[in-house]
């Protein structure tokens, strides 16, 4: 399920997701398999899936995050999306986020998460139909 980053040096470009209930947010991540590794009651670091996310208490007024129509999105790149895809099957985006292969290449889902935030699990098409001939 989770590979633990804590103990191995990464170098990388982590998301940032802010969110108006940073509590609430937390057990969307853990239904996704992520687990919380650091942080405190403002700040929090998960990873899961090979991948590090920070979440991060939204403030007031401007900044706080568009709900009714949120612009931030993360992609989680994975081999394994359907088996992340089934844990959440509640939570996709029907029927355009169903999971299947997209026409630009990715096998993929799309998933709502907290203040409509988009969550978009994939893997490349040509290296999930590889390991489907093998």
């Amino acid at each position: 399920m989770s590979e633990g980053l804590a103990h191995t040096e990464s170098i990388g470009a982590f998301a940032i997701v802010p969110s108006n209930d940073l509590p609430s947010a937390i057990p969307f991540w853990e239904r996704l398999g992520f687990v919380r590794t650091g942080g405190d009651h403002q700040y929090v670091i998960m990873e899961g899936w090979g991948c590090e996310v920070h979440l991060t208490q939204a403030g007031g007024g401007a900044w706080r995050v568009p709900a009714e129509n949120n612009p931030f999105g993360i992609f989680i790149r994975t081999p394994r999306v359907a088996e992340i895809a089934a844990r959440v099957d509640d939570l996709v985006i029907k029927p355009g986020g169903l999971l299947r292969h997209r026409e630009w290449g990715m096998f993929e889902v799309v998933i709502a998460g907290p203040d409509n935030f988009l969550v978009r699990i994939g893997w490349p098409s040509e290296l999930i139909r590889t390991v489907q001939a093998e």
